[in-house]
């Protein structure tokens, strides 16, 4: 079937090129370049990590195919059983990955010399919701060494778009990239552990793919999610987060860290039921969603730290203090550990530092949200591609602000929210940094909030040093009942120390690198679903113009319809009065031959 051009506009990104119609039938958003540059800068990595892990290990030739280290393969997995060793529910050996190699590998790593180096095959991915097949292009033409790219979408119109812009990228697309109407739930669990790579990036909550995805993953995998419903995400509707995450949301200025967190804790749920574990290596928030990528493995064992991983959290509603409850505990025991709930609670009935009640959030993800060496390993791999990335400077600020942060630390604290707790003047953040940091803790930015600040001080200490900044800086009393006025009656148990700190300032900062950029242009942001009609409603996703645009088009082709009618009409009318001139003129010759 020919492409009549002329209805379509071509859209450059990177190295690929698509034809999008004029009319709305097929999901675009511009905005998205973003996330599209991330994923391919982790893919690149996912990629190099991927072939230097297949380098080391032994090739499956060289294992002993009956015994490992002189004894039976089935003594051997016995062996690796808790429940058969002896051992009570909640405890299993400590996996021999973390400690030194045993002498059966050290046998093996022999066996491997001589031999060289195996190479992995190329990466299979999947795109599960493809539209317009954009993303799966420019996978295949912009990543040395990627396989074959599978691009799924329910819709047959986005499946037909997507197949027309395989061929309109030519002979590189046709060969690696594949599309195909189907519903991405049913093709991933019913091709379990076939992909090594699983992106998902629906229109608002991935929720229902996350089951099917993590089947689908190979174990070392990556997966790949998107959530663009933050107003869900981030406690504007809790129970409805509850109901599609497994996790209740709070409303506090760290709300989108919470959201990626909130994701990274479903994820993990949904891996424990297959016996599998994720281990995230970059996780942010941009524009208007959040990104995680995560790898996949298979452990029954390892699975048993999942508890150790989450926390529920503790809100203050008066002062926005904030607590950490872990969900469970582990117990060293001899060369075993055994896990435990945790002990708790970790706050009394009322908050100590201004008498306020606490709401409850979570569970959360309060482990490591990134890997530092694959994000320092990204982030210099995009600045030496500057030119092939169309979102450089957002991505590389992106990863800037992360590759800064404190790895160990969930959530964090808002400055100006602390001095409009104490209705303070604020102090710069300079400042506050060198008088955390001279009280021998530890404190960084957050890519998620120019003004939120991560750190390992109580808040006992953060109180006290707001303390002793309103004594320098006096405010207007207060009633006694305001949190504020409770805060500041009590006096500060630790001296502070505002002098200029040299780590006040992060790297970044100090080579004046920028961290925060503003939108490239208006209404960066959501577009509307593929499909639906553009009303002034929607001025404020995509502008007067653009709507003004589609209105007068829309108009036009109403006009042009009504005229289409007008002259079908016209020659009914026609054809309805030659008709009857033919029959009154063969009624009339019958008559005058009669």
């Amino acid at each position: 079937m020919e492409t009549d051009l002329n209805d379509y506009t071509v859209i450059k990104e990177g190295e690929a090129e698509i034809l999008m119609h004029k009319k709305n039938q097929v999901f675009f958003n511009k905005a998205q370049v973003n996330n599209r540059d991330m994923s391919i800068a982790v893919l690149r990595e996912f990629i190099s990590k991927r072939k230097q892990e297949y380098e080391g290990k032994p090739s499956k030739r060289t294992r002993p195919a009956s015994k490992v280290n002189g004894k039976d393969s089935s003594d051997a997995s016995k062996e690796e059983t808790p429940s058969e060793n002896g051992m009570s529910n909640g405890e299993h050996k400590v996996a021999s990955e973390d400690g030194p190699p045993s002498s059966a590998s050290k046998d093996l790593a022999k066996t491997t010399e001589g031999f060289a180096p195996r190479e992995p095959k190329p990466p299979k991915v999947l795109e599960a919701l493809s539209a317009s097949g954009l993303r799966a292009l420019r996978y295949a033409r912009e990543i040395e060494g990627i396989g074959q790219v599978v691009a799924l979408d329910n819709d047959l119109a986005s499946v037909e778009a997507c197949q027309r812009n395989i061929k309109f990228n030519g002979t590189v697309a046709i060969s690696k990239v594949e599309s195909h109407h189907t519903d991405a739930r049913v093709h991933m669990i019913t091709h379990p552990k076939e992909f090594d790579v699983v992106d998902l990036d629906p229109y608002g909550s991935p929720s229902i793919f996350l089951d099917s995805a993590i089947q689908s993953v190979t174990d070392g995998g990556l997966l790949m999610c998107t959530a663009t419903d933050m107003a869900v995400l981030c406690g504007g509707n809790g129970e409805v987060c509850y109901s599609k995450y497994g996790s209740y949301p709070l409303r506090g200025k760290y709300c989108h860290e919470m959201a990626l967190r909130i994701l990274l804790a479903s994820i993990e749920s949904h891996a424990n039921r297959y016996k599998r574990y994720i281990v995230p290596v970059l996780s942010v928030q941009m524009d208007f969603y959040v990104r995680v990528f995560v790898r996949v493995y298979s452990s029954a064992s390892a699975m048993k730290n999942t508890p150790l991983k989450l926390s529920y959290v503790y809100q203050c509603i008066g002062c926005d203090s904030y607590h950490l409850q872990p969900v469970g505990r582990s117990l060293p025991k001899n060369n075993s550990v055994r896990y435990l709930p945790a002990i708790g609670p970790v706050v009394q009935q009322d908050c100590s530092h201004c008498g306020k009640k606490y709401n409850m959030g979570g569970p959360i993800w309060s482990a490591p949200m990134h890997d530092p060496e694959w994000v320092t390993s990204i982030l210099s791999s995009v600045n030496s591609m500057k030119d092939r990335y169309p979102a450089y400077d957002k991505i590389s600020a992106v990863l800037t602000t992360v590759s800064e942060e404190l790895l160990d630390v969930p959530l964090f604290l808002s400055l100006h929210n602390l001095c409009a707790t104490l209705k303070c003047i604020s102090p710069s953040a300079a400042m506050f940094r060198s008088a955390v940091i001279n009280a021998n803790y530890r404190i960084s930015g957050t890519h998620v909030n120019p003004l939120g600040m991560k750190t390992d001080a109580p808040m006992e200490i953060i109180w006290d040093i707001m303390r002793c900044w309103v004594k320098n800086h006096p405010i207007k009393a207060q009633s006694p009942e305001h949190p504020g006025s409770i805060i500041l009656s009590k006096e500060p148990s630790h001296q502070v120390d505002f002098s200029r700190h040299i780590g006040s300032l992060s790297k970044a900062q100090a080579k004046k690198i920028a961290r925060f950029l503003p939108n490239p242009e208006k209404h960066w942001g959501p577009k509307l679903r593929a499909g639906r009609q553009i009303t002034s409603k929607h001025v404020s996703l995509i502008g007067h113009e653009a709507v003004n645009g589609h209105l007068n088009q829309h108009h036009e082709e109403l006009k042009e319809e009504e005229e289409d009618e007008d002259e079908a009409e016209q020659e009914d009318n026609l054809k309805d009065k030659v008709d009857l001139k033919r029959q009154k003129t063969t009624t009339e010759d019958i008559s005058s031959t009669s």
